[in-house]
């Protein structure tokens, strides 16, 4: 878990993978959080952001959107402003879906896919969905407030084989116990 001093404050999470081989249809990938109350933190979502909303209060949103994956290095980056988060909200799950337009597709169908959670110039996870190779969706992290009312972050590297409408609504459900080849949860920080 996190502990950046005063707590989290604007994190972006970035995401990129390799286009569609010439002849094949688009590769597209989506960063999709979801923002739970502080009285139901594994309840229904509050709300979903996705490339084609933002949160109410403009707190997170999407700067950069690619449906292909043509770009150079992150194509689609999500910001979200902690700092600023009204205090009715405790927990925000943010994950990565894969579009199924073209026929089923896994992570391991993606190449050179990757995702970083940064704050500032701190790497706070780094991942590349090796461990979710079969899945069509992943949850990434979670954010949540402490006692003291500061964001912290957890690694969670969950995959899914939801479509991205019902994995924006189960994403953030009671987390899974963790498998005995889940990696640690990493400090925040650390590479």
């Amino acid at each position: 878990m996190s502990s950046v001093g005063e707590g989290l404050g604007k994190v972006e999470v970035r995401l990129k993978w390799d286009p569609s081989p010439f002849g094949e249809s688009s590769r597209h990938l989506d960063i999709v959080a979801a923002t739970y109350s502080a009285d139901d933190p594994h309840g229904r979502p509050a709300y979903i952001v996705h490339y084609d909303s933002r949160s109410p209060d403009g707190t997170i949103n999407m700067t950069r959107h690619s449906q292909t994956g043509q770009g150079f290095g992150y194509v689609e980056v999500m910001v979200l402003e902690f700092d600023r988060l009204a205090a009715a909200y405790g927990r925000v799950v943010v994950g990565v879906v894969i579009h199924q337009d073209g026929g089923r597709r896994t992570f391991g169908d993606i190449s050179n896919a990757g995702v970083l959670v940064v704050q500032r110039y701190n790497e706070l996870l780094a991942n590349d969905f090796t461990q979710v190779a079969d899945s069509t969706a992943t949850t990434v992290a979670e954010f949540v407030r402490n006692g003291s009312g500061e964001w912290e972050m957890r690694e969670m590297v969950q995959g899914s084989d939801s479509d991205p409408g019902p994995f924006s609504l189960e994403m953030g459900g009671v987390p899974r116990p963790r498998s005995e080849h889940a990696p640690e949860e990493r400090q925040a920080g650390t590479a």
